[in-house]
């Protein structure tokens, strides 16, 4: 080995040590010592070193946690089936348990195992030689999906195990998605127009099952282990051992957890634990009991569908009455009209709750509801809780009817509903809250980045009519912004300096800030790289359109549509008149490659002449693709030095395989 190489992988030993130093402080001490940022420098870091030199890349890197794209889930079966939990909901029936257990013991000492239930999915996940292979989700209990990129992806799950592993070791948990998590996944989404997630398992469970390992990653999955085996056996003597085991490996072990000797033990487990559900920033719906020998376990065996050694004690649904004060429609960015209950303030699940849920006005028809009802409420992981129903018993005459409005209730104009649609729109382009949000939206982090201005700021430059639309926002100038309200001068200058930063912004935010209807940040990309400047899709044809790879028929009309208003042309030449770059950069302006365009790769081995990076960027500005894993619909396999498993499947699929050389001729 050369020195070169020998000091790479001092390197990356170092490196790697000191990420999983700071995942530990985070996920078992809590106590982290560096920022999101600062975390992910270190990967990066990594990732560069492991680029130049693959043969130092391990299974267990850090950096192998995220990877590409899968075609579809396959199925996995389990060997030992992940059974669910008969449910008990008072104490008695946790009293009979704890009975039927001691019948069970005939006379043998019992200890029992309070765990608390995370609200989440359970999954299943297998190590071999210490190395974590298999992820799984339950499923039927019998079958379930293989996800094991994806599970590779959370942060809280060691890609290998660190002391006394067995040959084989299965280790099952409960993944889940923390509040604070999920409230920040959401307001991205209501960003981007998109459909929000209803509770934090239903995000949860959605994730895990992507085919896409990079989005699974960016939404920071989290897990608690909940049940061990070495082969097809509990691995020790007692399930309280299985924790203390989890800790040694690197897991993120839940602290609430006792072991009782007896039912009352149990009854101030469950008693204490029940007023602290709304302290935590995960869901728990109630409190897991299993019975601590793990041989008894064994002994006590199983129903059909559940194990007679443990019992789930559900907490009581929060749900609270109240009265209906009135209906606010809110409207959005699109313009769709959401209709919001104001209620009588109530205490609930810990927050006095004065707002919940309406969805659209078909929910409204379905629930009979009136202005001055008594409503059951109930908030069970929602941000905002739900309209559960109506206590019709309650009225007494002096409810009235709500009608939901056909015109837009902040600007006046038509609100339609198209058919088959759920949602009514206001028909207004300008409608002053339409223009919020869409300013809102073109300076969001992953649009044009305008850092400074905020909803406050904006409704204040929109409802004083200086700005109409996002190309009046580089007109403004320092001293307009520091005469308004709570701004100074030193404020003013760095909005004013984070506008002008922005028209430099790549290609692909400014087509995902313009806000064209069913254009996310992906297909931004595509367009961008497609297309190299405004101009060039402004022309395009909607058959042009739908030629490219990935861009299905209704985006395809959307965009084509888009470029036919003649308010956003004029708005593209104002930002051009603005010095907005509405071109691809000059520097990376290479032209599109048929032998690229809508073309697949994979990168695999050690390059001679480019960085893993380089090669990629090399492909993409072409019009290529680059995946991380090799499928039937890959096109080519790029293969450098010590190519391993890549090149072994690409042969075996027959799948292209180009030398660097040939990879070299097709550049140029």
């Amino acid at each position: 080995m050369s020195s070169g190489a020998a000091n790479h992988s001092l390197d990356v030993r170092e490196l790697r040590a000191e990420i999983e130093r700071h995942n530990e402080l985070y996920y078992q001490k809590a106590e982290p010592e560096i920022s999101d940022y600062e975390f992910d420098q270190l990967l990066e870091r990594l990732k560069k070193i492991e680029d130049g030199n693959p043969d130092l890349i391990t299974p267990d890197s850090p950096t192998q946690r995220v990877g590409g794209k899968a075609d579809s889930l396959r199925p996995f079966t389990h060997t030992v089936p992940l059974m669910s939990l008969d449910n008990s909901y008072d104490l008695d029936d946790l009293k009979a348990f704890t009975e039927r257990c001691e019948k069970l013991a005939e006379g043998r000492k019992l200890e029992y195992v309070a765990e608390l239930k995370i609200d989440g999915l359970s999954v299943s996940l297998h190590y071999d030689n210490a190395l974590l292979t298999v992820g799984a989700t339950r499923g039927d209990g019998s079958t379930g999906d293989e996800v094991t990129q994806n599970v590779k992806t959370i942060r809280s799950i060691p890609l290998r195990l660190k002391k006394d592993t067995p040959a084989h070791a299965e280790v099952r948990g409960e993944v889940f998605l923390s509040r604070s998590q999920f409230a920040k996944i959401n307001a991205e989404l209501e960003m981007q127009g998109e459909k929000t997630f209803a509770n934090p398992r239903n995000s949860a469970s959605g994730t895990l099952r992507m085919l896409d390992s990079q989005i699974v990653a960016s939404r920071r999955l989290d897990m608690f282990p909940y049940d061990l085996f070495a082969g097809n056996q509990k691995m020790f003597a007692t399930h309280w051992e299985a924790f203390e085991w989890f800790g040694a490996n690197g897991f993120n072990v839940n602290p609430h957890r006792a072991l009782c000797a007896s039912y009352e033990d149990l009854v101030d487990f469950v008693n204490a634990m029940e007023p602290m559900r709304d302290e935590l920033d995960y869901e728990i719906d109630g409190v897991v009991v299993k019975v601590n020998s793990t041989a008894l376990q064994q002994e006590f065996g199983a129903t059909s569908k559940a194990p007679r050694w443990a019992i789930a004690y559900k907490y009581p649904a929060r749900k609270a009455f109240t009265k209906l004060n009135g209906i606010l429609v809110s409207v959005g960015r699109t313009g769709a009209l959401t209709p919001i209950a104001m209620l009588e303030p109530t205490l609930l699940a810990g927050t006095t709750v004065g707002r919940a849920s309406l969805h659209n006005e078909d929910e409204i028809r379905r629930l009979d509801l009136k202005i001055g009802d008594t409503v059951e409420i109930e908030k069970s992981g929602e941000i905002i809780p739900q309209v559960l129903s109506v206590d019709k018993t309650k009225r007494n005459g002096s409810e009235t009817e709500f009608e939901f409005p056909t015109t837009c209730p902040v600007c006046g104009f038509n609100a339609v509903r198209p058919e088959g649609e759920a949602v009514r729109r206001c028909t207004n382009d300008i409608c002053p809250a339409k223009v919020k949000g869409r300013i809102g939206y073109f300076s969001w982090r992953k649009a044009m980045d305008i850092e400074g201005l905020g909803d406050v700021l904006i409704t204040v430059l929109v409802d004083s009519g200086r700005v109409k639309n996002v190309a009046d926002l580089y007109t403004l100038t320092v001293d307009e912004i520091a005469n308004l309200e709570r701004m100074g001068k030193k404020s003013a200058e760095k909005l004013i300096g984070q506008i002008e930063a922005s028209k430099t912004r790549e290609l692909h935010r400014l087509l995902l800030g313009i806000d064209i209807r069913h254009v996310g940040e992906r297909t931004a990309k595509i367009l961008a790289r497609h297309f190299r400047s405004t101009n060039r899709l402004a022309e395009a044809s909607e058959e042009d359109l739908i030629s490219i790879p990935e861009i299905g028929g209704i985006v395809a009309k959307s965009v084509f549509d888009w470029f036919r208003v003649p308010g956003n042309v004029e708005l593209l030449a104002r930002l051009r008149a603005a010095g907005v770059q509405l071109e691809m950069d000059a520097s990376s302006a290479t032209a599109l490659d048929e032998r690229f365009v809508g073309k697949t790769f994979v990168l695999t081995g050690k390059l001679e002449n480019y960085t893993r990076d380089e090669a990629a960027k090399l492909i993409e500005d072409r019009g290529g693709r680059v995946s991380s894993s090799v499928s039937k619909k890959t096109d080519y396999v790029v293969a450098g030095e010590d190519a391993g498993s890549k090149l072994t499947k690409a042969e075996s699929l027959g799948v292209a395989v180009l030398a660097e050389s040939q990879f070299d001729e097709m550049l140029i």
